[in-house]
């Protein structure tokens, strides 16, 4: 029970996986494990580097293929520096977004196909891939009206099409489907509350936090 896992957090704009991260990293260390919380694109100093030439500017800043390339040094990065060094410590990870998140947004999203992506994935990462995922789905309209409110400069996939979004979002659900046994799908267009119980029963069960 006490074997450190790697988390991650999915979903569209405006989800709530922030929200969420905070809550059961709250819970983890109530029951004594060492968390470390970070988040993609970032994560580590280059990574946090190469995340505003991504989230920062015009939609067309980067055609598809150059965003996958940029996300992929990130994550690498990310990964020798900070995720598997945290792991090799008896940490839990838990990430705001990881490589699912490229696979929906640049797979799906914008057209590059899976087995592109993927590609780009065993080069870089080989097999490594969290130990489960926690996808908060929420139709594209209602996460985007949230993320709006934010009014942050990190503003460039939120100013995609609402065809874009609902690629994406189809690319989590299929994703999903792929992956039965690491992920878990939670319905996130309820309130915050009603989400977190949801969490914390699945994390009950499976860890024994209670």
């Amino acid at each position: 029970m006490n074997t450190a896992r790697f988390v991650s957090f999915e979903g569209g704009e405006g989800a709530g996986k922030s929200t969420q991260i905070q809550r059961l990293r709250q819970l983890l260390e109530t029951h004594g494990r060492t968390v470390l919380v970070t988040r993609e694109p970032g994560g580590s100093d280059g990574a946090e580097e190469i995340r505003d030439l991504l989230v920062k500017g015009e939609p067309g800043r980067w055609d598809a293929v150059t965003e996958l390339l940029l996300l992929y040094a990130a994550r690498r990065d990310h990964v020798e520096k900070v995720i598997k060094p945290a792991l090799q410590k008896g940490q839990w990870v838990l990430c705001d977004r990881f490589a699912d998140s490229t696979m929906a947004y640049q797979g799906f999203g914008h057209g590059l196909g899976q087995a592109m992506v993927q590609s780009v994935h065993d080069l870089v990462l080989g097999s490594f891939t969290p130990d489960l995922t926690y996808y908060l789905d929420i139709a594209p309209e209602d996460g985007l009206q949230r993320a709006h409110a934010r009014q942050d400069d990190e503003n460039r996939f939120e100013s995609m099409t609402l065809d874009f979004h609902n690629k994406l979002r189809a690319g989590f659900q299929a994703i999903s489907a792929e992956n039965p046994n690491r992920f878990v799908t939670i319905d996130a267009s309820q309130d915050l509350e009603t989400v977190w119980t949801a969490i914390h029963q699945d994390a009950g069960k499976r860890w024994g936090l209670r």
